[in-house]
C-alpha cells in the first residue's frame, strides 16, 4: 500500500519506487515513487547500511522516507529487485547456454579484483582461489547493481563461457546472506 507523502508528515513513511539514478562517484541519486510526488533523495550511506555500494538506474526499490527541511529523503533501504530485463535481449555470451545450467550454478562467496563501469567489464575472485571470473556490466545491471569497487565482497553464480569463467548472477554480500 503506498502512501501519497504530504507536506506535514513528520513521521517516516513506506515507499515503492524505482531509481530515478544514482551516482557512487557523487554519493547519491533519486528514486520516483511509485504513487507519486517529489524524487527522493538516496544517500550513498543509505544504501550501503543496506549492504550495497551501487544501484542500478532503474530498480525497483522499497524504502523508508522522511521530510527534512531540504525535501524528502530515503533513512533506510528495506529491499532492491533488479530492473526488468528487455524481453529477447540475452547477452552474446550466454547465447546457447541452458538456462537452467546458469541458475543452478551455486551462489559462491567472492571479491571484487577490479571493475571498470566505463569499460563494461571487470573481474572477481570466488574465495580460495585465483581464478578470475569476468563480470559483464549488463549482468550488474540485471542483478540491480550498477558499479563494483576493488575489493568488495560479492556471492555470485559462474559457469565455464567461450571466454573463460563468467558470472550470471552476482549479489550484494549482505544480500545474498539474507537469501540463504
Amino acid at each position: 500500500m503506498e502512501m501519497q507523502l504530504k507536506q506535514h508528515d513528520d513521521e517516516d513513511q513506506h515507499v515503492l519506487g524505482k531509481v530515478k539514478w544514482f551516482d557512487p562517484v557523487k554519493g547519491f541519486g533519486f528514486v520516483i515513487a511509485d504513487a507519486g510526488g517529489p524524487d527522493i533523495l538516496l544517500h550513498a550511506n543509505v544504501l550501503r547500511n543496506f549492504g550495497q555500494s551501487s544501484v542500478a538506474d532503474g530498480a525497483c526499490i522499497e524504502i523508508t522516507v522522511q521530510r527534512t527541511d531540504r525535501g524528502v529523503q530515503a533513512i533506510e533501504v528495506l529491499k532492491i529487485s533488479p530492473p526488468e530485463a528487455p524481453e529477447g535481449l540475452p547477452l552474446a555470451d550466454f547465447e546457447g547456454i541452458d538456462p537452467e545450467i546458469m541458475r543452478a550454478a551455486p551462489l559462491e562467496p567472492a571479491r571484487v579484483k577490479w571493475f571498470d563501469k566505463a569499460k563494461g567489464f571487470g573481474f572477481a575472485n570466488i574465495f580460495g582461489s585465483s581464478d578470475d571470473i569476468f563480470i559483464h556490466i549488463e549482468v550488474l545491471r540485471r542483478s540491480g547493481l550498477a558499479d563494483l569497487q576493488a575489493g568488495e565482497a560479492l556471492a555470485l553464480r559462474k559457469i565455464p563461457g567461450k571466454r573463460g569463467l563468467m558470472a550470471t548472477e552476482v549479489w550484494a554480500w549482505e544480500a545474498a546472506l539474507s537469501t540463504s
